[in-house]
């Protein structure tokens, strides 16, 4: 498949997407938060935080594989994205929460599979910045393996969309002109 036609952005509830496996913006502890956390945490119900508290946490960058309950998708993948303080390991963990969720997506023969824009709520990481370290690891990972077939970057406001939406676009075109 086309690289473009397996990578798309749309503004929208996650917890609404009928996918294989949505991806939580968790916090270390896995038991739920606030944001897209809270949200994934109410729309699949008690189940999702017992099967969270025998995990017993995750740290920044890794990621963790629970059902999805009442969701819509059959599972929920969590990970753990860096407080943003401009740092260069902050960079680096994020890019881990992407490749980490591929894998155990792949591992577990996911073939749709939606994000959340990882950090960019309370955790303060820059939309613009976040979002093209998503898209440049989703895409390099894509291009090297068939599974899963389908990311969506789901985003909750507009803004995020538009800015998402054009560096989706350009970083497609390169590879599509065989640039990258």
């Amino acid at each position: 498949m086309i690289l473009k036609e397996r990578l798309e952005a749309r503004q929208g509830d996650i917890t609404q997407l009928a996918v294989d496996a949505i991806v939580n913006a968790a916090n270390a502890s896995l038991l739920g938060g606030g944001g897209v956390d809270g949200a994934i945490h109410r729309a699949a119900g008690p189940e999702l935080l017992e099967e969270c508290r025998a995990i017993g946490g995750c740290p920044t960058g890794e990621a963790r594989l629970t059902k999805g309950y009442r969701l819509p998708s059959r599972f929920v993948i969590h990970t753990v994205g860096p407080v943003y303080r401009g740092r260069p390991e902050d960079s680096r963990l994020l890019a881990a929460c992407y490749s980490n969720s591929l894998a155990l997506a792949m591992a577990h023969g996911i073939r749709t599979l939606a994000f959340p824009a990882i950090s960019c709520g309370v955790y303060g990481y820059p939309v613009a910045d976040a979002g093209k370290i998503a898209v440049d690891v989703c895409a390099t990972f894509m291009e090297a393996h068939d599974v899963p077939e389908k990311v969506i970057f789901a985003l909750f406001s507009a803004s995020d969309l538009d800015i998402y939406t054009r560096y989706l676009s350009q970083r497609v075109g390169q590879a599509a002109l065989g640039l990258r």
